[in-house]
């Protein structure tokens, strides 16, 4: 059998990995439009702050390493469109500019995401910046250390413009960060949790210019010089978009079923409309475990869960794709944070009711000293108020608690309850956490706010 996976981020390599885990004399087929494959941009911080020293070090694996387990891996060529009738797919050599048609009996899409751009002038002005893949982390790692850029924008409050302005405050630079939102992080974290990282953010020389909507780039000498929004002006000697992403799926549209936004309509199987077709990654929608409805989350996690799954099902396995709860962390200078499912700001959208508790607490008893790394914590616990199913869950603290995120997650696909999280079993000792975790407190307190 002859498989062709296209794209080698996170879905197309663990598609590899899993075919080659179980049927390793698969013919494998492995394309990439750039020149240097599995690069993951969710570790471009470590490299842009210097923790990571190489930036070709931030990948999952090597072309000749894989070629040496025998896959053909075919990098700077493109494949630029599919016949399901034929079977076949166009690929257009980058090198010499030449094209030629290659077969396949199954073919896996990872065709990813690209960044989106904001529609306003002046995008075309030097020194507008995007932060994504490793060309524009090579890019924005020599803007850390030019003398020439004192002011950056960062336009964009997610994780990725978070970590952009991170990065350029640490590096000593003056950051503008503007979002149409009127909160940073504020589809990740609720008001709670935003109000103290909004402090730690200004305290850090950032600028939050929330709730403004960008109306254009101004410049001179062909160089950007100011980003003017609804309400003020900017300078800016460096402007990084970090607006979100668009799927990488014009090229399909005539072969497979696109949703309106551009993302593959897969089944549960991750095959396409076409037979024979699967794709994965951030051009698709996951099922989401809260509400059992389907959502585009893009996330490393969920394009490696569905490259394996897509990896069973071309080998003939029958396996389906795993509801997720959207589990993701983050710090932000000092504070680590995480979260899952529902939120109170997120709820609403996904027309789901929902109650929530929020406690605050130590993260080990009141006896061991600061010194000793006991923090204060916060959670916040997302339920149905009416048959007391968990539906998702914040935590921040200045201590790294978020994988008690982790028992969140399985709590929400278990379908658990506030009844069974109460009293569930979590392990303490004193130089680790309290006696009663934190999240049998919150569901504690959940169960009582809906006695009374």
């Amino acid at each position: 059998m002859k498989v062709i996976v296209v794209g080698s981020s996170h879905g197309g390599y663990e598609a590899v990995r899993g075919i080659l885990a179980e049927q390793p004399d698969t013919e494998i087929q492995w394309y990439e439009k750039g020149d240097f494959i599995s690069f993951l941009s969710c570790g471009m911080q470590l490299y842009l702050e210097g923790v990571v020293k190489n930036v070709n070090s931030v990948r999952y694996a090597t072309a000749k390493g894989m070629r040496a387990k025998g896959v053909n891996v075919f990098v700077h060529q493109e494949v630029t469109s599919v016949n399901p009738d034929a079977h076949t797919v166009t690929v257009h050599n980058l090198d010499d500019d030449s094209t030629r048609e290659e077969k396949y009996d199954k073919l896996i899409l990872s065709a990813g995401a690209i960044p989106a751009s904001i529609p306003v002038s002046g995008r075309d002005l030097e020194n507008v910046y995007a932060m994504r893949g490793r060309d524009w982390a090579i890019r924005l790692k020599a803007k850390t250390v030019d003398p020439d850029v004192q002011n950056v924008t960062v336009i964009g409050a997610g994780y990725i413009g978070i970590e952009a302005a991170e990065v350029f405050s640490k590096a000593g630079k003056h950051v503008t960060l503007i979002d149409i939102l009127p909160r940073p992080l504020a589809l990740y974290l609720d008001q709670e949790f935003t109000d103290i990282l909004e402090k730690t953010l200004t305290d850090h020389n950032i600028y939050l210019a929330t709730g403004q909507t960008v109306k254009e780039f101004t410049g001179k000498d062909g160089k950007v010089t100011t980003v003017k929004t609804d309400q003020a002006e900017y300078p800016s000697d460096l402007v990084v978009e970090t607006a979100g992403i668009k799927p990488n799926t014009n090229w399909l549209k005539d072969t497979l079923d696109l949703t309106d936004k551009g993302l593959v309509k897969v089944d549960d199987h991750l095959q396409t409309s076409q037979p024979d077709i699967y794709a994965v990654g951030d051009s698709t929608k996951v099922p989401f475990a809260p509400t059992g409805k389907s959502l585009q989350i893009a996330l490393a996690t969920n394009a490696r869960r569905q490259g394996r799954i897509a990896a069973k099902n071309v080998l003939g396995h029958d396996m389906k794709m795993t509801a997720v709860s959207g589990s993701s962390a983050l710090s932000v200078f000092d504070y680590h944070f995480a979260s899952t499912g529902l939120k109170e700001g997120t709820s609403a959208a996904n027309g789901v009711k929902t109650q929530s508790a929020f406690v605050t607490d130590t993260t080990q008893p009141p006896f061991v000293p600061d010194a000793a790394g006991n923090q204060q914590v916060y959670f916040k616990l997302t339920f149905n108020p009416e048959n007391h199913q968990v539906l998702g869950a914040q935590i921040m603290s200045k201590r790294d608690v978020t994988a008690n995120i982790n028992a969140i997650s399985l709590a929400i696909q278990g379908k658990m309850t506030l009844d069974d999280l109460a009293y569930a079993d979590f392990f303490f000792q004193p130089g680790f956490d309290r006696p009663w975790n934190i999240m049998n407190v919150a569901a504690q307190e959940a169960l009582q706010k809906l006695a009374q």
